[in-house]
């Protein structure tokens, strides 16, 4: 089951655990996989104490993934937290009067006084630079992953100088051909059965098209793997791994609310609901 990329990464398996919570980027890594925390929604400050507790809790490599655009003008120069407010009036009350009847017509509970949403401002330039040059203040961290395309050819050259990895999202060829072009080294190819954001192309079709597109560039498959078979099928194809998502939410270690976890578990291969709420891919 080892691939060359395990040899390039430091770890025993090619599984790629993604997710927002400490707890299971440690128990991943230390069990021969790859934890990545997602960074999207964290101040500075909040990503250097998640990480210091990573690196107490594990001496094996794992990851962070950032969210942010290819392309940008002047959003690096902004403040955060103006950014942050200026969003938010223009979003209309109308719009938020029909959340809350959502949450209330459903039952789903408040958050915790002491439990923040994730900030919008997770998904720009002006917080995801930051939080990249966080990430790679901590040697542990051997892979950088960007969930929003290409990434910017500075952050490209940022992570290769500081001797890291650097991956990126895709839900096409084409897109992947741009990931090759902009000299990222591990392409993650996700199928439309991927949680979060995704594209059209279902993984199965998907997988071999990137794999061959790109070529001798290492291939993470994406996108509905929740089980062995589905990862000896990945490789199979001829992927390096597989970088799975949901799977790991209902995990012992996780830090799900409890209403959400007896959804995931209760839920069933038909019950997927695809949104316009968020960006997607490709």
């Amino acid at each position: 089951m080892r691939t060359e990329l395990c040899d390039r990464l430091g770890i025993e398996f090619p599984i790629f655990a993604f997710t927002h919570c400490r707890d299971v980027v440690a128990a991943v890594s230390n069990a021969g996989g790859m934890g990545v925390l997602g960074a999207v929604g964290y101040t500075v400050e909040q990503l250097e104490t998640e990480l210091a507790w990573i690196d107490e809790h594990t001496d094996k490599p794992y990851g962070v993934d950032v969210v942010i655009p290819g392309k940008y003008e002047g959003m690096g120069e902004m403040d955060p937290i103006k950014l942050e407010q200026d969003l938010l009036t223009m979003v209309p009350d109308e719009h938020r009067r029909f959340v809350k009847k959502i949450l209330a017509d459903h039952n789903v509970p408040e958050l915790p006084e002491d439990e923040l949403p994730p900030a919008l401002i997770g998904w720009t330039e002006a917080t995801a630079s930051p939080l990249i040059d966080a990430a790679l203040r901590h040697p542990k961290v051997r892979l950088i992953a960007n969930a929003l395309g290409t990434p910017p050819d500075e952050v490209i050259q940022r992570v290769h100088e500081s001797g890291r990895l650097i991956a990126a999202l895709c839900g096409s060829p084409k897109q992947a051909l741009h990931h090759k072009d902009a000299n990222v080294d591990i392409i993650i190819a996700q199928g439309t059965e991927g949680g979060g954001h995704t594209g059209d192309v279902g993984s199965v079709v998907l997988w071999p098209q990137v794999i061959d597109a790109v070529y001798p560039i290492p291939v993470l498959a994406a996108g509905g793997i929740g089980t062995g078979r589905q990862v000896a099928a990945a490789l199979a194809m001829g992927a390096e791994g597989v970088w799975t998502g949901s799977i790991w939410l209902t995990v012992e270690e996780a830090d799900q609310a409890p209403a959400q976890v007896e959804s995931l578990l209760a839920a069933t291969s038909r019950d997927t609901v695809r949104s316009r709420s968020w960006t997607g891919k490709p």
